[in-house]
This record gives C-alpha cells, structure tokens and sequence, in this order.
C-alpha cells in the first residue's frame, strides 16, 4: 500500500481538504495515548454504483465507541453518515475502503484527556483483500498466538478504541514473525477469542459456530451478516465458547470482519482445518456475501446504500 492508493480528499472537521493538509499536531492526546475511536467500512461497485456496507450500523457502532469511551462526538449521526458518503464521491471511488476516526486532540498532556480538542476526520483508501489476494479462495495458515485478549474488566472490548489495537499488534506481529498471515487470539479463560483484527466461525458437522459476546470480542457487523446469511441458507448457528483443541478437529473455519470479509481458514499451528482448503459451507456463505455487496442478488435486507 502506498500513498497513491489513498484518496485526494480527506473530510477533517467539516470540510475536504487535500491528503496532504489532513495533519495532527504532534501533542496530540490521541499520538500519545491511543484515546480514538474508529471504524473500517467498505464500499463495492454495483450495477447502481458504489454501495456502502450496512452504512447505518458502522456509524452507530462508531457512536457508540465514542460514549463508551467518553468522548463527546461534535457532529451528529446524520452528519458523519453523509460526510461518508461525500467522500467517497468526491476520490471517485467505485470501491474502497473507509476510516472514520474520532481522535482527543491537543489541550492536555496528562492521561485524563476529557480536556482535549475532539476531532474528526473521514479517509478512503483502494484496498484489496486485506489477508491477501489469493485468501478468499486458497484460506489462509494462522497460529494461536501467545497473546490473551483483554479481561473483561480491564478495557471494553465492544469498543472499537484505538489503543486498544496494541494487543491486536503484538498479536499480528507474532503471526508474521512465526511464518503465519494472522493468529488467533484466546481469551482470558484461555477459549478462543478472535483473531487481531477479525471474528472467528468453526464449521462442525454442519453446524456453525462462533464466539459470543462475552468472549472479549468486537461486536462484528460482518460477524453479525453471516451469522444471518448462514441462518437464511439453512444452517443452525450456536454462539457458544470455543476450545483451541477444537480448532484442529473442526470441519472448517473461517475470519470475518470489513477488511477482511469472509476469508477462509486453511490450518492452525500448521494442522490442516478438514480437508485443508475452503470447506463448502464457508464457500456458500462467501459466495452469499459477495453476492449481496455486488448487487448481483437482490439486497434484501437494505445492507447497501448507494453513493449518489
């Protein structure tokens, strides 16, 4: 990824501004303590024209953030929604991805950074699938990292704050420097959590399975969008606590999340999931998802909203 691949225009408090005038003052609460809130969000090319992902639930996930979080947001929800849309028109995007940041500006030094500026900006990005091109059909190999998800009552997990990403990087960094794309990360009950950026599912004699709310896990909107695709094909789907031995004996797995959409699993700690490739009730569910963010199926749901 580089700098051409970022869109012209960011939208920082209020107006569109050029990429490179979209700066923060380096005593900036949130360079310094990681006080931010944010959001990935994905726009496909359809028939229609560019299509925001379930727009609405996105920019109240990043609301409800911020409140969690305690930082006044200074626009309203409309005003964030249509200042998302406004930019992705103006980079001329067909397809992109999306970050939404709320972030503690300058006022304060100390920890306590209620005190702070509260700023706002909005950047789209062209991105590719985010665990690489060739994941969505071959899987990918992670590992079980040797990093613990937070405790419940030591940082909000359903909030999606930027410091809190420092677990999810000693997570990501772990994987690559053991020759693995992502890890999967156990909670502190040492049952499987999620991976650094992304929710887990496991396939198991037709049933699918995933990690409930209380596994300190995002409350993914992807994660939420198979989970209903799953259940309109036909599939019985459990929220219920997941071993790590039941990763290696599981018919197939599979990550969700905006980057990285519906992407297959292919081994654990070097242990092939099933057959060692893309199980058939991930394809279908995958298929279903891109079928839906294409426009190629009627979007039954009102999960898109077009860019006019």
């Amino acid at each position: 990824m580089s700098s051409s691949d970022f869109g012209a225009k960011v939208w920082y408090n209020g107006e569109l501004v050029p990429w490179e005038n979209a700066t923060v003052h380096v005593s900036a609460h949130a360079l310094h303590y990681g006080s931010s809130v944010f959001e990935g969000i994905r726009a496909y090319a359809t028939p229609p024209g560019p299509a925001v992902f379930r727009l609405d639930e996105h920019v109240e996930r990043l609301f409800n953030s911020a409140k969690i979080f305690r930082i006044e947001v200074p626009y309203t929800f409309a005003e964030v929604r249509q200042a998302i849309l406004d930019t992705i028109k103006a980079n001329g995007h067909q397809s992109c991805y999306i970050r939404p940041l709320i972030f503690r500006g300058t006022g304060a030094l100390g920890v306590e950074g209620r005190g702070c500026s509260v700023d706002t900006i909005i950047f789209t990005l062209e991105w590719g699938a985010y665990l690489g091109p060739e994941a969505i059909e071959q899987g990918v190999d992670v590992g079980v990292s040797s990093w613990r998800r937070m405790a419940p009552d030591t940082f909000p997990a359903m909030g999606k704050i930027g410091g809190q990403y420092v677990n999810s990087q000693f997570a990501k960094m772990e994987a690559v420097d053991n020759g693995y794309v992502e890890n999967v990360v156990l909670d502190v009950n040492g049952y499987v959590s999620e991976g650094s950026g992304e929710n887990l599912f496991l396939v198991s004699k037709g049933v699918v399975y995933t990690t409930p709310l209380w596994g300190s896990i995002l409350q993914g909107i992807t994660r939420q969008s198979a989970i209903q695709i799953a259940q309109d094909l036909g599939y019985e789907v459990r929220e219920q606590t997941i071993s790590r031995e039941w990763l290696y004996i599981a018919d197939e797995l599979f990550f969700t999340g905006t980057a990285a959409e519906v992407t297959p699993i292919r081994s654990v700690d070097r242990i092939p999931v099933g057959r060692g490739s893309r199980g058939p009730v991930t394809a279908a569910i995958q298929k279903r998802f891109f079928e839906i963010t294409s426009g190629e199926i009627e979007d039954t749901r009102g999960w898109l909203t077009v860019v006019e």
